[in-house]
């Protein structure tokens, strides 16, 4: 989780720095698919194909891109249940926390969030026999952890996300 963090010279709720209209027009394109050539990248944009490279590169290096990959079905896969996982922990627990949900098969996504609750976990598993042993066998099982409350998701839908690229934002 430490690779989501801003860089230690931004200041708190502030983002890493401002992207110039080319940078975000690059983040549409790469969003749209991830798979694009930088020959390709650079003619959807109107740049050369070093200026493109270059942008890229300096976008990963800086951490605002992440990483690239493919975003897969889960069902197809064979993920055919997925629930949020809310867990309230001791208050000091955070980090012990953190490191042993990171280590737990099919937890997707989890956050440290405010609210009646401290963590928010988002868990893909092949069926419910999976799904209980992520939550009673090993969520439940990290030190720190106090409760835990599960919603079944019965179905999904993609928002728009953010409108890198399309004019807006």
């Amino acid at each position: 989780m430490s690779s989501d963090r801003p860089p230690a010279d931004v200041p708190a709720g502030r983002s890493a720095g401002p992207l110039d209209p080319t940078d975000i027009a690059l983040l549409g394109e790469l969003q749209r698919d991830g798979r694009i050539s930088i020959r390709a990248l650079a003619e959807r944009t109107h740049i050369s194909r070093s200026n493109a490279y270059t942008r890229v590169a300096r976008m990963v290096d800086d951490g605002t891109i992440r990483r690239f990959t493919a975003q897969l079905n889960p069902h197809s896969i064979g993920l055919g249940t997925t629930a949020y996982v809310a867990i309230t922990i001791d208050q000091t627990a955070w980090r012990l926390v953190a490191a042993g949900i990171s280590e737990i098969p099919y937890v997707e996504h989890f956050a440290l969030i405010g609210g009646d609750n401290d963590v928010l976990a988002l868990v893909r598993a092949p069926d419910n026999t999976a799904l209980r042993d992520v939550v009673l066998d090993r969520i439940q099982d990290i030190p720190g952890v106090r409760t835990t409350r599960t919603w079944l998701v019965f179905e999904e839908r993609t928002g728009r996300g953010v409108p890198y690229g399309d004019g807006e934002g």
